[in-house]
């Protein structure tokens, strides 16, 4: 049975059938599956899926950087439109992926595109700064890609992308409650399979959204939570000097960096 690269099957077939959630790909199927019929009001005109149109480098990124128990699992918010809107990966600027993760492979189209916000996968000229800075800090601090995932690994909370008519960017936390409930409960239970799954020893949160939600998803499971500062660009504090802010904050959880 194939798998259809947009955000329904073509008329006369099923969606593929959804793997056991005893790996991050059946987890990551389960997700995508069970935020497919989400419907979303005004000011959110244009919702896009990458785990549709770009599950051919999302599945390279967990088939080759998931297999393992990290020490550490970074949790995102949700993609950006230069990052994983365009490569499937978490935080994923085009050419941190590309060029040091190793991650390129074919990338759809959502079923419905602002003519602002085209998805041109692995050809967009377009730079994500936060994926610049979270994944050129762990080239800096690890060399390698799989230097660092023996120890982290990186996964967003939310898999959607949600755009209004002006073609800005709108986050999770500003959808009505009526739509972040089904939503996240969606987004909590991925997270915990995941968790359950790598078994990290600390899950922390990029920014205050993640860390909040994952708080109350994780509460009482193990993992110790905590949370490094966001590299969004938007966001004055991590524009002095995110990568030394992040070593400072991981450090006094305990966690050692090279």
């Amino acid at each position: 049975m194939g798998w259809w690269p947009s955000d329904a099957a073509p008329a006369g077939h099923k969606k593929e059938r959804l793997l056991p959630t005893n790996d991050l790909i059946g987890i990551a199927q389960r997700l995508r599956d069970e935020t497919a019929d989400l419907s979303f009001r005004p000011p959110v005109a244009y919702v896009y899926r990458p785990l549709d149109y770009a599950w051919a480098p999302h599945r390279l990124y967990l088939e080759r950087y998931g297999a393992g128990h990290p020490e550490v699992l970074l949790v995102g918010m949700n993609p950006g439109p230069f990052g994983m809107a365009q490569t499937g990966v978490p935080f994923g600027d085009v050419s941190m992926v590309r060029d040091w993760l190793g991650i390129e492979a074919a990338v759809g189209k959502p079923a419905r595109e602002h003519p602002k916000r085209p998805v041109e996968g692995f050809a967009c000229r377009r730079r994500e700064v936060s994926g610049q800075r979270l994944w050129g800090w762990a080239r800096e601090r690890f060399e390698s890609p799989e230097h660092f995932v023996e120890r982290f690994f990186v996964a967003n909370y939310c898999p959607l992308v949600f755009v209004e008519e002006s073609g800005r960017n709108r986050t999770p936390d500003a959808l009505a409650r009526s739509e972040r409930e089904p939503l996240f409960a969606a987004c909590d239970r991925a997270l915990r399979e995941t968790v359950a799954l790598l078994e990290p020893g600390f899950v922390i949160g990029v920014g205050r959204f993640a860390a909040e939600r994952a708080a109350g998803a994780l509460s009482g499971t193990g993992p110790m939570l905590g949370r490094i500062p966001h590299p969004s660009p938007a966001s004055p504090a991590a524009n002095r000097g995110w990568a030394r802010q992040t070593d400072e904050a991981l450090r006094n959880l305990g966690i050692p960096l090279p």
